[in-house]
């Protein structure tokens, strides 16, 4: 199988890239650093800077993950535009691309983000459930999906994979947090009490290659272990696997006042649950925080 992939580079990618490799598949990433990709993604795996350069070499499935990180800057105005037109603008091209083609790939699996749903509370969500609220996160995934979504115009069937905290000891949000919490600096942000829709990455590679596979699923699957915790208790648990203790709350105002409107990922959550993959069949490795933390914990 030749699969084309964008954000191929990034922490999912490499890794969907290797799995891919091992089972013999033919892989091209497009990516802004063409050059880049052989040294991180694998020698066998073609770089290329403009769709053009494929010609009209047949691609049997794309794999849609590129966009700037959200949060790993202030929600300013040029930042936002940059998050928008990386993740909107880069599959309105794909688009156009791909209706140019007389051979049209079968499937085209899009990211996105349980902040589509917004801050969802308390309440459970699945992928039947509306957005709760509308914060900027929340209108960014809503756009990515509605735009990904005209492909199945082209007779494309078209996955959106709504991806939760993906735990991973080669970067992620989970590097982020590694140097407080060594520090005896880390513990809750703000009451505590907000959902962490968590995910292991073998977990998350192995759900799209499911997904990949199954001609019978479309449409949007919540990409998250069955079993979110409060992030009271997700500090409680990193810090126990690191053997620090985990008690330095972040209080909410010193967030907001730091961080702004980005503070709203740190503070808000979403109580998502993966209804769709259980129901499709999918069976995840790790559903329990504590054992999907020790197996990283030797390369933390």
């Amino acid at each position: 199988m030749h699969i084309l992939l964008t954000g191929g580079t990034g922490l999912i990618g490499r890794q969907l890239c290797r799995h891919w490799l091992s089972r013999g598949h033919t892989l091209t990433v497009w990516s802004r650093s063409p050059g880049l990709v052989a040294r991180v993604c694998g020698a066998q795996v073609r770089g290329i800077a403009r769709l053009e350069d494929l010609g009209a070499e047949p691609v049997d499935a794309v794999i849609n993950l590129a966009g700037a990180p959200i949060g790993d800057r202030h929600w300013t105005h040029k930042r936002k535009a940059l998050l928008w037109s990386s993740r909107i603008g880069l599959t309105e091209t794909l688009l156009a691309w791909l209706e140019s083609r007389a051979q049209k790939p079968s499937v085209l699996i899009s990211g996105s983000a349980v902040g589509w749903y917004g801050d969802g509370g308390e309440r459970e969500l699945t992928e039947d459930t509306s957005p709760v609220s509308e914060d900027f996160a929340s209108q960014l995934c809503i756009a990515w999906e509605e735009t990904a979504q005209r492909a199945e115009a082209l007779g494309i069937r078209v996955v959106h994979v709504r991806t939760g905290l993906v735990l991973s000891a080669e970067g992620g949000f989970l590097s982020r947090l590694l140097l407080p919490f060594k520090l005896a600096l880390g513990g809750p942000i703000g009451s505590g009490r907000q959902w962490m829709p968590w995910i292991h990455i073998n977990d998350q590679i192995a759900l799209i290659d499911f997904l990949l596979h199954r001609n019978d699923t479309s449409g949007p699957y919540n990409a998250c272990a069955p079993k979110p915790v409060r992030n009271r208790e997700f500090a409680k648990t990193l810090g126990s696997v690191l053997h620090r203790p985990a008690i330095m709350p972040m209080p909410a105002f010193a967030l907001r006042l730091g961080l702004g409107e980005l503070s709203q990922l740190l503070l808000g959550g979403q109580r998502a649950t993966p209804a769709r993959l259980l129901a499709a069949g999918f069976t995840f490795q790790f559903t329990d925080l504590r054992a999907a933390l020790d197996d990283l914990s030797s390369r933390l």
